[in-house]
């Protein structure tokens, strides 16, 4: 490591949630869901179906009221005030009027609003010590896009941002929206605690469509990248090609190796020296999260018969996803926690059934299947759980997992009072808890 660096460990945690087309209600509670009582340092949230995958939304004009609600109530656990109230005195209006993507995004980021700064590097370290160090980087060329997916609106949209949540102005933050993007139905949206985002830089955004004709958004990526520290991240956020048919799972590679092959995030740096990547596996560190679509190769009544014996080794050793990447035709040299929860599709709404057990015509049940998953690819990274939600908001049940980094840092920065992280790991997180074992005896 060069003079000057030192490595400091971070808690990020993660999670993916196929919403299957439904807005969330005033009601909604995400606090089980973001586990807001073990924080972590950042929080990289991607949802799928936020919106119904129609025409209407593939090929006209993507609806961004549902994601807006979506940052909102996130907005409303992650910052809640000091007695543990985090609702306005007009929270009963929050979602009254529709909400403008862009403006809510504006309210949530850090204290000035001010977009990231293009670059953070540290211009004397690098003329002393390293050549790899970056320099004479352009202006900040973060377009307001790239933050908010949604179009200027010149007041098309009312909607009164002080009506969000009293624990959203700029002094009360503890947690601040450092990205958000929407492409039809799938959403991206990462938060980091207040003191951390100077720290951040270089952000980056692209999406890759892998829908209908291989070219429509209904499916595909969304991927960020930014630089926290001196430490790359990248987290992709997917959802991939549907289907339980034989051979359904080979589309599902291709869009891995089409995505892997076409991100290109924009180049921010002039300097030929910056360590700042282009492609998702230049980055230190990856995080790939999403509706991976992977099913179990078993037919559905082989896979109940085996659910119902809770024998979840012979469930797991059909995973597709698992066949393909022992077999190194997907994801080669990337890692997975161990799964110790049951399938995370496809429920009837708003219970605990499985859709097959309720439908029974053929064409209308689906094979439950760990659709949902987490993976990485990098040094550093560590699990410390992998589970999964019980809200029965949607068809699908929420992955979740968080993780513990070791990012390079700069000794200078602590001489500026860089904080330390709000690691607090106890044994216990290492290991599955009892609410989801109970599910497997």
């Amino acid at each position: 490591m060069p003079a000057g660096q030192y490595v400091q460990s971070f808690r990020v945690f993660v999670a993916t949630w196929n919403v299957g087309g439904k807005s969330p209600h005033n009601g909604l509670n995400l606090d089980d869901f973001l586990q807001v009582n073990n924080e972590s340092d950042i929080y990289v949230l991607g949802f799928q179906e936020i919106v119904p995958l129609n025409a209407g939304n593939v090929l006209v004009l993507e609806d961004n009221e549902p994601a807006a609600k979506w940052l909102t109530l996130i907005n409303q656990s992650l910052n809640k005030s000091l007695d543990g109230s985090s609702r306005s005195k007009a929270s009963g209006s929050r979602f009254s009027s529709k909400p403008s993507l862009k403006k809510v995004s504006k309210t949530f980021r850090t204290e000035s609003k001010r977009r990231l700064k293009s670059c953070n590097c540290i211009f004397e370290l690098e003329r002393k010590h390293s050549k790899d160090f970056c320099f004479r980087c352009q202006q900040p060329n973060i377009n307001e896009d790239d933050l908010s997916s949604e179009p200027d609106e010149d007041g098309s949209n009312v909607f009164d941002i002080s009506e969000i949540s009293m624990a959203s102005t700029s002094n009360h933050l503890k947690y601040s929206l450092i990205a958000s993007k929407q492409m039809v139905g799938i959403f991206v949206t990462i938060w980091a605690r207040k003191e951390h985002i100077q720290y951040v830089s270089h952000l980056r955004i692209s999406c890759i469509s892998r829908g209908i004709m291989g070219c429509l958004g209904n499916k595909g990526c969304i991927s960020v990248s930014f630089l926290f520290h001196q430490t790359s991240f990248c987290f992709v956020c997917s959802h991939l090609a549907s289907g339980e048919k034989e051979g359904d799972e080979l589309r599902r590679n291709l869009d891995v190796l089409e995505i892997l092959k076409s991100t290109q995030f924009p180049k921010i740096c002039k300097t030929t020296h910056s360590r700042m990547p282009d492609k998702i596996l230049g980055h230190d560190m990856v995080i790939w999260l999403g509706d991976l679509n992977y099913r179990i190769a078993l037919s559905y009544s082989e896979t109940r018969k085996l659910l119902e014996n809770n024998d979840w080794d012979a469930l797991l050793n059909k995973d597709q996803l698992k066949i393909e990447r022992e077999a190194e035709r997907v994801f080669k040299g990337w890692k997975e926690g161990k799964i110790y929860f049951a399938p995370t599709y496809k429920y009837f709404y708003n219970s605990d059934t499985y859709f097959g057990e309720i439908k029974t015509s053929k064409k209308k049940r689906r094979t439950p299947a760990w659709c949902d998953r987490i993976l990485w690819h990098g040094n550093g990274i560590k699990q410390l759980s992998y589970i999964r939600g019980e809200s029965r908001f949607s068809d699908h049940r929420p992955v979740c997992g968080t993780f513990v980094v070791d990012v390079v840092a700069n000794h200078n920065e602590l001489k500026k009072g860089s904080p330390s992280s709000n690691m607090k790991i106890e044994i216990e997180e290492l290991l599955p808890t009892a609410r989801y074992l109970k599910n497997m005896y």
